[in-house]
């Protein structure tokens, strides 16, 4: 998330107040309600990753790494840039793995930052340290962001936060009144004008902790606060507008005119803020009251994937970071709660399950900046290739060419977590997004429920449900569109081996889920997904081969090398002893080739059910070899050229891919373990049966 010139259009902004007529208008309802922080525990192969994170990078940033435990926001002057975004993005993400896990370790340094930053808020309701002109919003989403998901997980801070939180709503507003103080540039400003690109582009994200102010905690500013999202839309880069049929760009990112970028706003074209982009007109639409906007979200996010998805389940743009891939995940799981559509579920759980890992080292010790959907190695290439990315990005690194990666990319699982079950209605408790967790929450109706989800998803497609409750209620199960629903099932447990009432689920239309109705006491379930292979078309004659939720690759084996960190400006090797000694920076180098072409008819999927429901799987799974799954398929070499000499360039056309070796049977593992892979896999026929 460098900062640039500015080399964006902005829309002119006419200067007028929000209108009065929304005073007492309440936001549209989302269609499932998130659950408060901390009320969902991680379980199974879930657990072990976010217990990974804890004594992983994430989890020891305020330990050593000078841009959060020397952060200004705390008293310190380390920065590593004008915005000012690395201790709101650690702390966006710390808090919900904090008290996701129950770490008591991160949640003291959660209280103790946060301690420092609401004691500090300045007179007239400013949270941060900058006065005067030095004034910018966008880091106030990540820190609004973080201190609402605490109020909710914390009952010692709820109202601090929110006493917290209105002072600087009325701040804000009388800052958006005055031609928008704080959020356009204005001469004499001492922050350049490229600084407030990213509050313009991501005002969206500010949004949601005001929405839930208005909603939860409005005191007598109501007003003030719809006023302030109102301020936003209206001198924000708007997202409603991108997904434009006229506007948006449709075609391969590399085959785009060049004029054709130029003539818009690059804000749009950087990855994260498309990732954050995602849910930006669903987030209108709340307050706006304008139900236009549901099938525009529709179909801006399918244009994004469509045309500039990776196989994985991130975006394709300028510098695809790891922050794309957490951004996307979050800004999906929110759009399935707004707007209840099953596709967005889908993907959340493909960028969660598929993007994520495999930008991560199996430890979570270092990540990569940019993640490459044909990797055949991870090193320092003797060209860039890639859009504002230097020639260490792809490397798994501590804060390998920009540091913005280190310090969001824990925010990751800890919030798939938190949205992984959802309410609905007054009595109603669904599964949204799957995977081994544990709820205990109390629904509008009053009736306590825990839940205890036994499974191994997405690398097994049984689910097993322990379900308590003290008064009658529904829970729904979320069956995904790639399920085969006439063969997918959902069963009563009436003892250990006895089955009752098996059914064949009935997915809404819309939003995917299953309906029970569930007694009161104890009850057991079983659902068991039904699926097959399927294929994706990818650019240029490729395909991507998928099982379920997993996303499978050439696994090209590699030896590793590593060194102790690099600073990223400089590329020198930090001060030693700076970085723990598990922090280093590493290349891998293929042991196999890589270029090969497959033939899809000979796709065989192998899984010996050893991750089975109370199964344990290895620990760290996204390892090579870790997941129990893969998929064999008879390919040849083909003659694949290199872009600038550094990464796989385009695939030879379909008629011109000739075997330049014997036919042989290849590997594809789930895409999260393969730290080097290809994925978008071109094709041959091998006239093989």
């Amino acid at each position: 998330m460098k900062y640039f010139g500015l080399i964006g259009l902005f829309v002119a902004v006419a200067i007028v107040a929000p209108s009065s007529s929304t005073e007492s208008r309440p936001l549209v309802p989302l269609v499932f309600e998130p659950l408060n922080l901390g009320q969902i525990k991680p379980l199974g192969w879930l657990h072990d990753q976010l217990m990974l994170q804890t004594s992983g990078l994430g989890g020891h940033l305020m330990d050593f790494w000078s841009f959060v435990s020397d952060s200004a926001w705390i008293g310190g002057r380390s920065e590593y840039s004008i915005l000012h975004e690395a201790f709101p993005y650690w702390l966006n993400a710390i808090v919900p793995l904090a008290y996701g896990v129950g770490d008591e370790r991160l949640k003291a340094q959660v209280r103790n930052a946060t301690d420092y930053v609401l004691d500090h808020q300045q007179a007239d309701g400013w949270l941060g340290y900058e006065t005067g002109t030095n004034r910018n919003m966008w880091p106030r989403n990540l820190l609004c962001l973080a201190l609402m998901q605490l109020a909710q997980a914390d009952e010692a801070y709820t109202e601090r936060i929110v006493s917290a939180m209105q002072r600087f709503a009325v701040l804000m507003n009388s800052m958006l009144a005055d031609n928008f103080t704080g959020f356009i540039y204005h001469d004499g400003d001492m922050y350049p004008e490229s600084a407030t690109e990213w509050g313009l582009s991501r005002a969206q994200d500010l949004m949601v902790p005001l929405m839930w102010l208005f909603e939860y905690h409005p005191g007598n500013y109501s007003e003030l606060i719809l006023e302030n999202m109102h301020y936003l839309y209206q001198a924000g880069v708007n997202w409603d507008y991108w997904f434009r049929a006229d506007v948006f760009p449709k075609g391969e990112l590399d085959e785009l005119n060049q004029t054709f970028y130029n003539s818009l706003p690059w804000e749009y074209f950087h990855g994260v803020n498309e990732g954050e982009g995602l849910k930006a007109t669903a987030v209108y639409r709340r307050f706006l009251h304008n139900d236009s906007l549901i099938e525009l979200t529709h179909q801006g996010v399918n244009w994004t994937f469509f045309y500039h998805g990776s196989a994985s389940g991130s975006i394709l743009a300028d510098e695809s970071e790891t922050c794309t891939a957490v951004e996307v995940m979050y800004s999906l799981s929110y759009l399935y709660q707004a707007l209840g559509e099953n596709w967005y579920a889908d993907r959340a759980e493909l960028a969660a399950f598929n993007a994520l890992p495999g930008a991560l080292t199996p430890d979570w010790w270092a990540r990569q900046y940019m993640a490459e959907p044909n990797q055949p190695w991870s090193k320092n290439l003797t060209e860039t290739p890639f859009s504002d990315v230097n020639t260490v990005g792809q490397m798994f690194t501590l804060e390998g060419n920009y540091p913005c990666c280190t310090v969001n990319h824990p925010q990751g699982y800890p919030k798939f977590l938190s949205a992984s079950f959802v309410q609905f209605g007054v009595s109603g408790l669904a599964h949204a997004l799957l995977g081994p967790a544990n709820v205990t929450t109390r629904l509008s109706s009053g009736a306590a429920v825990n839940i205890i989800a036994t499974t191994n998803y997405p690398f097994d497609l049984d689910l097993v449900y322990n379900v308590t409750a003290t008064e009658p209620f529904y829970f729904a199960v979320r069956v995904p569109t790639w399920a085969d629903a006439t063969k997918s099932t959902i069963a009563t447990l009436t003892g250990p081996d006895g089955h009752n009432n098996t059914v064949s689920v009935s997915p809404d239309v819309d939003t995917g889920m299953h309906t029970l109705s569930i007694s009161s006491g104890t009850t057991m379930l079983r659902y068991s997904i039904s699926t097959s292979l399927r294929l994706e078309p990818r650019p240029n004659a490729t395909v991507a081969v998928y099982y379920g939720a997993l996303l499978y690759g050439l696994a090209i084996p590699f030896t590793s090398s590593s060194t102790a960190p690099h600073d990223y400006v400089t590329q020198e090797l930090l001060p030693a002893g700076y970085a723990p000694p598990a922090s280093r920076d590493w290349t891998l180098l293929p042991t196999a080739p890589w270029n090969y072409a497959i033939d899809p008819a000979t796709l065989v999927y192998h899984y010996d059910g050893s991750a089975a429901p109370g199964k344990v799987l290895p620990d760290p799974i996204w390892a090579l070899g870790a997941p129990p799954n893969y998929v064999t398929v008879k390919a040849c070499l083909i003659d694949w050229p290199l872009y600038l000499d550094s990464v796989p360039g385009r695939v030879p056309l379909r008629g011109a891919r000739q075997c330049v070796g014997a036919v042989e049977e290849v590997e594809l593992r789930p895409y999260g373990s393969t730290k080097l892979h290809v994925v978008d896999l071109p094709t041959v026929d091998l006239g093989t049966s």
